[in-house]
């Protein structure tokens, strides 16, 4: 009589599995996305990302539309959240963590959600401008800064303004 035990299946480079079972794919390997030791996110994932802030970006203004505040506040308030770019005079670490608070969504979107709620059209029209603001930056590339060089995002690295190419290496 046959063992009705599980068997194992020897792979190509020699590691072992249980019949029945497929093999263990990291999330990375499994999207074709090879990992990266910055923490930045690359290829497919990406993409979505800023295809996630495109939508955003639009939605924002179209949501805007609907609040029948006048369209010169959008490009008066649009870079408003950039100006938190002045935390990195005091330092690497607390100017990330100053330009994360202004560039995620858990603020501004508490800000609509306050200007809905309390019929404020001028707060909620201030709170999509934000909400704007930060799927603009997402489109565009910029992500959320990690606090060891202000080019370092989670969408990758800037590059830099005088016109080469991004790094796909390490930080100076």
């Amino acid at each position: 009589m046959p063992n009705a035990g599980p068997t194992e299946t020897r792979l190509a480079d020699g590691a072992g599995r249980q019949a029945g079972t497929a093999p263990k794919l990291s999330a990375s390997a499994a999207a074709g996305v090879t990992a990266r030791p910055d923490g930045t996110v690359r290829g497919v994932p990406r993409r979505w990302l800023r295809l996630e802030g495109a939508v955003l970006l639009a939605a924002s203004l179209i949501a805007y539309a609907a609040t029948g505040e006048p369209w010169w506040l959008v490009p008066l308030a649009l870079l408003v959240p950039d100006l938190f770019m002045a935390g990195y005079l005091r330092g690497t670490r607390f100017g990330a963590q100053l330009y994360n608070i202004a560039h995620s969504t858990v603020l501004p979107a508490g800000m609509v959600g306050l200007g809905w709620w309390q019929n404020q059209p001028l707060v909620l029209a201030l709170g999509l401008i934000w909400l704007a603001h930060v799927g603009m930056d997402r489109l565009l590339g910029y992500g959320l800064k990690y606090h060891d060089h202000f080019q370092h995002t989670h969408l990758g690295i800037q590059a830099p303004r005088d016109g080469s190419s991004a790094r796909e290496g390490a930080l100076p």
